[in-house]
């Protein structure tokens, strides 16, 4: 494993910067109740309990945090003990989860220093941390954070920050850098490469100098991560409501290919249309999610690999199948090659698949066909992605404006509007008999 080189913050700050109560912004009014719960009761029972990373982060910046973790000096067995309704989860990393109905506050153990040898530390030939569970003190677990801005610690005793890497500065002045040798630390964990990408959209932060060049060098290092623990980053990095971002600076450090190569294939290869479309799809995206709307991956893993699809479907078609057929045929073969590198749940896939079946049954305004696409489930996630494919300029015709103004009218008018077209009259042929007589 490479031997991690600690920045010049282990040097300056040996002792860590308090900023008592009145000069900071964080009050407790904006903190979750079952978190203050916690953390109080950690204390209570003589631990050190210290709210840390990103809720802190995000309490300082003005924003609502989606989550609050706790850090504490209590090992996850102390934890399990002073709450019924937790339980220990992790072989990477031990820690407790706590219960409240459908809220969980994650509790995590201080850790001990990287650069102490330990039984119970394993990495890989690349130095990616693969277990982890050696306990320390708060100033060893503060080096073992990611990024500077996440190792800020709010602490119940007496509701200050504990700064040891001039984090507040960072924040302040919106910067993202990691703590320690960025080499070093993107190679113990490659996923790093991807929040920092997420934190920068999401934060409009920007990456600094000696954190963003090795992202250039060691994306291929993210092919070795789970694709399970892919999807969940993918849905982290496009579903903070700045997807667009995400995209661009994804295609910045050239790191799409590591996540969705047919997409990456088709930007590269200068496909304008395709451009366009996932630059609406995602803009939808942030938008819904921004309005507070209900989003689903499916429609996110729909848009990103369209443009490979309609493409293969529409060979299929070249060499003779049916278009639903090739439709079929080009999903599954774009499917189980996605799925090498982000696993994708079957309650989406089978989604994503809806979606992209549907899109040739627009082109049937009357009839059967129209009216069982009109009631189908999916119809409005199909729907909505032909409109995007129409604004792109793939679609030419007039779909999008036809399917939304029958959506507007009443069931009467619907059967109306979707009544097959009459088929003109074929003229009476003269029966034998007639012929007959006029013989």
């Amino acid at each position: 494993m490479p031997q991690n080189k600690l920045t010049q913050y282990t040097v300056n700050l040996t002792q860590p910067t308090i900023i008592p109560r009145p000069e900071h912004s964080i009050s407790r009014d904006n903190i979750d109740d079952v978190s203050l719960k916690v953390l109080y009761r950690l204390h209570k029972a003589g631990y050190r309990a210290m709210l840390v990373g990103g809720a802190v982060r995000d309490l300082l910046l003005g924003h609502a945090p989606k989550d609050f973790d706790v850090a504490t000096d209590a090992h996850p067995e102390d934890v399990k003990k002073l709450f019924s309704n937790s339980r220990i989860i992790g072989r990477r990393f031990r820690l407790a989860h706590v219960f409240f109905g459908r809220e969980i506050i994650e509790v995590a153990t201080f850790r001990a220093s990287q650069e102490e040898m330990h039984d119970d530390r394993e990495h890989d030939d690349s130095g990616r941390i693969i277990r982890d569970n050696v306990y320390g003190r708060l100033e060893d677990d503060v080096w073992r954070r990611d990024f500077t801005v996440n190792a800020l610690y709010y602490d119940i005793a007496d509701f200050s920050i504990v700064d040891y890497t001039s984090a507040m500065d960072d924040v302040e002045n919106r910067v993202l850098r990691l703590i320690g040798d960025p080499q070093t630390r993107y190679r113990e964990d490659p996923v790093r490469m991807l929040r920092a990408i997420r934190f920068a959209s999401k934060l409009d932060f920007h990456i600094h100098p000696d954190s963003e060049q090795p992202i250039f060098e060691l994306g291929y290092l993210l092919a070795d991560i789970p694709p399970a623990r892919l999807f969940d980053e993918v849905l982290k990095l496009f579903h903070s409501g700045k997807g667009v971002k995400a995209l661009q600076l994804l295609c910045k450090y050239d790191l799409l290919q590591y996540l969705f190569k047919q997409a990456d294939e088709k930007l590269k290869a200068g496909d304008e249309i395709f451009e366009s479309f996932i630059h609406l799809a995602l803009q939808s995206t942030d938008n819904r999610i921004n309005e507070e709307k209900p989003v689903t991956p499916a429609f996110l893993f729909a848009a990103m690999l369209w443009g490979r699809v309609d493409e293969l479907s529409e060979q299929l078609k070249l060499e003779g199948e049916p278009g639903s057929i090739a439709m079929q045929n080009a999903s599954s073969m774009v499917l189980s090659e996605q799925v090498k590198t982000i696993s994708i749940p079957k309650r989406f896939s089978m989604v994503v698949r809806d979606i992209w079946q549907l899109q040739h049954r627009f082109q049937f305004r009357h009839g059967r066909r129209a009216k069982s696409l009109l009631m189908h489930k999916k119809f409005r996630a199909a729907y909505d992605f032909m409109c995007l494919r129409s604004l792109a300029g793939e679609v030419n015709d007039d779909s999008c404006d036809w399917w939304t103004r029958i959506q507007t009218l009443a069931p009467n008018e619907q059967e109306i509007l979707l009544k097959p077209a009459k088929s003109k009259p074929r003229k009476r042929q003269a029966s034998n008999k007639a012929s007959k007589k006029v013989e």
